[in-house]
């Protein structure tokens, strides 16, 4: 059933395929892409700096997600996942996409706050695919296009060709957690609340001819950058028992074309990230780039930065900005990971949601949505 969901074409048209294949041609040679000076490694001293302003923040107090959130028409749900913050244009809300797991699969859900803090009005955005197709078992959307990535921007979508588009997740089976092989989609939407697959075939799939080693297990989830005009998803895949992060390149954000130095983040042996480097966010903050992502090394997924002025090669910082079981009520005791960004200029605020898992029984560790802030809610600026 899945064998004609396998293929993926060139970039569609020969315009785009001679873009995407010069600018595959240029990062493998190790040219910039920018105007900047692509190093591969940055220095401690740096990556201290740039990491900073990150560290030491106010963990809010308790789930704003809970576990088991009661979602009208949903199933009862057994975790929640995957935060990721958007906004509408012309909206004042905040919205947050996340997924809930009931059992069977992943699907996808939508809130709103005024305030980053109350999330109400839960609803599906995007639920199971049709039975046979690569998503069957589950979509999970938050690879959003952004107006900007800045890490002070609103996370305005944007629209092109006067839809909304994010990138998503999939898996084909239902009946369990993130059963693989895990597929990548694209999806659009009208409103940017309700969401529909805008391509039949993956855009990333293991059966793909130019699949690396390193995700020949199972692909994960996608990450949307547009910078000048070219389009770069970050997703993290594994080998086997283990994770790391690699880039596509598009020009038209439905055919998408690997980067042959794959995976441009990597484990380290005996760190932090030692199994995983997963679920990489990628923000612009000031000349550089911050990618947030979890590492899994010493027991447990940690919340932990890597840092690039290119966006192709990335330095990791060798220690989490967040470790499991900080949070002061237990939250986090077993995993902190998947963590998405926004800011508030209501009140200068940065606030860092996170995938938080106490290591309660049952099938997901009763894991909820917790929050970090730059700052205690409430204090003066």
């Amino acid at each position: 059933m899945l064998a004609r969901f396998t293929g993926r074409g060139a970039i569609g048209s020969p315009p785009g395929l001679l873009a995407a294949v010069s600018l595959l041609v240029m990062l493998a040679a190790g040219k910039p892409l920018l105007a900047e000076d692509g190093r591969e490694a940055i220095d401690r001293a740096t990556l201290d700096r740039w990491s900073k302003p990150y560290r030491g923040w106010t963990y809010h107090p308790e789930f704003v997600i809970p576990s088991s959130p009661e979602i009208d028409g949903a199933a009862r749900i057994l975790g929640t996942d995957c935060p990721t913050i958007f906004q509408i244009p012309g909206d004042d809300r905040f919205f947050m996409s996340f997924i809930g797991f009931d059992g069977k699969g992943y699907q996808s859900f939508v809130a709103e706050s005024r305030d980053l803090i109350r999330w109400e009005h839960h609803r599906l955005a995007m639920g199971y695919g049709p039975e046979g197709s690569f998503d069957h078992g589950g979509r999970v959307i938050g690879a959003f296009l952004l107006q900007s990535y800045d890490v002070k921007s609103p996370r305005l979508l944007k629209r092109r060709d006067a839809k909304f588009w994010t990138l998503y997740g999939a898996y084909p089976r239902q009946g369990g957690y993130e059963l693989r092989p895990g597929y990548e989609g694209v999806a659009t939407s009208v409103d940017g609340l309700t969401w529909r697959r805008e391509k039949e075939a993956p855009i990333l799939s293991v059966h793909d001819p130019d699949v690396g080693e390193w995700e020949r297990s199972c692909i994960y989830q996608p990450w949307l950058v547009e910078h000048r005009g070219r389009f770069f998803n970050f997703y993290n895949a594994a080998d086997g028992g283990t994770e790391q992060s690699g880039l596509a390149l598009s020009t038209n954000l439905l055919d998408w074309m690997r980067y042959p130095a794959n995976p441009v983040l990597r484990n380290h042996p005996g760190g932090f990230d030692a199994d995983f480097c997963s679920d990489p966010k990628v923000y612009r903050d000031g000349d550089h780039w911050i990618m947030f992502y979890f590492g899994v090394g010493r027991g447990a997924a940690h919340i932990m930065a890597a840092f690039s002025r290119d966006l192709v090669h990335w330095t990791a910082h060798p220690e989490p900005l967040y470790k499991a079981g900080g949070h002061p009520r237990g939250l986090d005791r077993q995993h902190a990971h998947k963590a998405s960004l926004a800011f508030n200029p209501r009140n200068e605020t940065f606030y860092l949601f996170y995938d938080a898992v106490p290591g309660t029984p049952g099938p997901t560790g009763g894991r909820g949505i917790a929050l970090l802030t730059s700052r205690p809610i409430g204090a003066p600026r």
